[in-house]
């Protein structure tokens, strides 16, 4: 009699699964901050990192937008930058007698804003429409931006030298705001042995091609909410209502943020529907940088980890 011999399979891992580990090799040790980047591009939004100089900001931006195979524009923003340095500008051709459009770096899969609160406010606003819409205008006419479009932000700490602070509707089109803080001791020992990380940058392949992320982009939109976790949301977004801690409390824009940005978690972590713990993941990078605290002493509160104290699940 024969005997079948059974043969254990490995399955092989999903493109999101490559792409994490693909960006966790060269963003040593903040999986974490990754996979929030990562989620706030599944749910259509734009992140806005801020942190000190030198701690890996626009390595972050560069990564994803190879490892996804998307067009990457950077633009370095100064105090003498324009809009239309931005956004494009039209010039007249003698040989035609008409004006030509020339398309700025906005038009671009992933634009990294790099120190965006080192130019102006009117230079700064250039990105609202294009942000909001997916789209600018110019001159009177209307021109749509590339699909997905997928804007990275970083920022130095406004207490540094030449810099504008982002007004509060700049800083509620961003989905997210995250900070990638310094390694810790083995990710920091691991980066100074190893390999340049723009050699490592060169050498990456995408790992999923545009019409794999905007297939992604529409699964999220259909990850189950239950109104038991639309209750949870809800009662976070009331909490910050008519608690004294906080100048205004959470619009419904950044409640359906939160919603959002939760079903991409749930996404990224193999699930069909939402859990308290994605909400809560996804909570801080949501919140924090919509809530402004009523005391400057509490500037420094982990906004986060505040509300997950003071709003249990229901």
């Amino acid at each position: 009699m024969l005997l079948k011999t059974q043969v254990k399979t490995t399955l092989a891992p999903s493109p999101l699964e490559r792409l994490v580990r693909t960006a966790s090799e060269v963003i040593l040790g903040k999986e974490s901050q990754i996979q929030l980047s990562l989620a706030c591009l599944i749910a259509r939004g734009h992140l806005l990192i801020e942190d000190v100089p030198g701690v890996g900001k626009t390595t972050l931006a560069h990564v994803l937008a190879r490892s996804l195979g998307l067009h990457f524009q950077r633009i370095q923003f100064t105090s003498d930058m324009l809009p239309a340095d931005i956004i494009g500008v039209s010039v007249y051709e003698r040989d035609s007698g008409a004006f030509k459009f020339h398309p700025g770096p906005i038009f671009a899969q992933v634009i990294l804003a790099d120190e965006v609160n080192r130019a102006t406010p009117k230079t700064q606003s250039a990105l609202l429409e294009a942000m909001e819409e997916h789209q600018v205008t110019v001159e009177t006419e209307t021109r749509r931006l590339p699909e997905p479009f997928f804007v990275i932000a970083t920022q130095n700490p406004t207490e540094q030298v030449g810099t504008f602070p982002l007004p509060e509707s700049q800083l509620d089109r961003f989905l997210m705001r995250i900070e990638l803080g310094y390694p810790d001791r083995d990710a920091e020992r691991a980066l100074l042995a190893g390999t340049d990380r723009r050699d490592l940058l060169a050498s990456l392949d995408p790992c999923m091609s545009p019409a794999e992320l905007v297939e992604l982009q529409t699964d999220a939109q259909r990850v189950h909410v239950a109104p038991a976790l639309l209750d949870y949301v809800q009662a976070i977004v009331a909490h910050t209502r008519r608690s004294p801690d906080y100048v205004a409390g959470l619009s419904p824009r950044a409640a359906l943020a939160l919603v959002h940005s939760a079903r991409a978690w749930a996404l990224l972590e193999g699930r069909d529907k939402v859990i308290p713990e994605d909400v809560q993941a996804v909570l801080p990078g949501v919140a924090a940088h919509r809530l402004r605290p009523a005391h400057d002493s509490a500037r420094r509160v982990d906004v986060g980890a505040q509300l997950l104290a003071a709003v249990p699940i229901p």
